[in-house]
């Protein structure tokens, strides 16, 4: 039930995502008194739609996207001779350059906040420090170690022996390390600092014999205060921002073309790192909540808009950095650009990447991501 409404609760709020996006175009172009002609969200026939003043709002048929149609902004649209003063191409540089800009803000503003919110609620992954999440009564048939010393679920464990502060692999590999030894662990309960002894004894996982103290490990939580969310979320924007640069440049490069290649026309199996669609965002987030961590979708969410953000601002036609490159180059050269000659350009980048998102979106629905191990 959780993942379900985590789904549900994921693809509305992309919609209202979209409705901010061109908000913010529809804004700043109102504040400097250009004319706006229409606000939409969808494509398509028009479903429902009223006027007010002189820009028409409504909803379409196809719910993918949205637009805001600013006056001038297309080339091939003649325009009356009184409203010329206001459209898009009679303002300033400056002010063209803050109504494109404006989409792509509302993104990172977004992320922000949903990674401040996330740091707040539950709080960051923690490397070190491992939480038990729960006690093996048995191993082998006798009490395991654990619960012998009396470990509960929720206890961290910030020591182990001469290590202080260890990951979880670093706690696993030291235990499997020592079976018949003593182990001092330290942890943490209730605020309280404490030391157990116990010894790892061989026990079968998988068909393997390891060591094992009989625990199951989830990682901690750094849950920041007011401040610590703030200085947080804008650190978290950044190093998403740089991740996402790189998920692009994989994803667009030849190696990351041929393996998109490789998983529509062969039997490879889909990996977690492979790129989704918003269908498979929508269904990650619903198996994360479904694991019991619904505010973790908080952060699928403020990546997810780092990523839109990012992607608007290449400065490719049609997105809005493809705008805000020809009002550089206007700047540079001293003239406007005439926007007939990039409509070819901007046609084929759409096609190149409506192409692209629909051979994820067919990867999403045949081949599925799944994070289950």
């Amino acid at each position: 039930m959780a993942g379900t409404v985590a789904q549900v609760a994921f693809f509305v709020a992309l919609v209202v995502v979209i409705v901010i996006h061109e908000a913010a175009h529809l804004g700043m172009a109102k504040w400097f008194g250009i004319k706006v002609e229409e606000f939409f969200v969808g494509f398509g026939p028009r479903l429902w739609s009223f006027r007010r003043g002189e820009t028409e709002y409504g909803i379409k048929a196809i719910p993918a996207g949205g637009y805001v149609k600013i006056a001038g902004m297309n080339p091939y649209q003649e325009t009356p001779e009184e409203e010329l003063p206001r459209t898009f191409g009679a303002k300033p540089i400056w002010q063209r350059a803050l109504v494109i800009a404006a989409g792509p803000a509302t993104h990172f503003v977004l992320a922000f906040l949903c990674f401040a919110l996330w740091l707040g609620i539950v709080g960051e992954f923690t490397p070190t420090d491992p939480v038990v999440a729960d006690i093996s009564t048995t191993l082998n048939g006798t009490p395991s170690p654990a619960a012998q010393a009396g470990l509960q679920a929720g206890d961290r464990i910030v020591g182990v022996d001469g290590i202080d502060h260890p990951t979880s692999d670093e706690l696993i590999r030291y235990t499997q390390s020592h079976v018949g030894a003593p182990v001092m662990l330290t942890l943490l309960r209730d605020g309280r600092e404490f030391t157990v002894t116990l010894t790892p004894v061989l026990s079968t996982v998988k068909g393997e014999r390891v060591g094992r103290i009989g625990v199951g490990l989830a990682y901690g939580r750094d849950r920041k205060d007011v401040v610590g969310s703030i200085a947080g979320g804008a650190r978290l924007v950044g190093s998403t921002l740089v991740s996402a640069v790189e998920l692009i440049g994989g994803v667009f490069s030849p190696e990351g073309i041929s393996r998109i290649g490789q998983l529509l026309f062969t039997d490879a199996g889909r990996r977690p790192s492979d790129p989704v669609s918003v269908v498979g965002a929508g269904r990650v987030a619903g198996q994360i909540a479904a694991s019991g961590q619904f505010w973790d979708i908080l952060q699928i969410f403020g990546g997810i808009n780092v990523f839109i953000g990012f992607l608007n601002l290449l400065p490719l036609p049609p997105f809005d950095g493809g705008h805000l490159a020809v009002l550089a180059i206007e700047k540079v050269r001293g003239k406007k650009v005439d926007m007939r000659k990039l409509v070819p350009i901007s046609a084929a980048v759409a096609a190149f990447f409506v192409l692209m998102f629909v051979a994820i979106l067919y990867l999403d629905i045949a081949k599925p991501v799944n994070l289950s191990p």
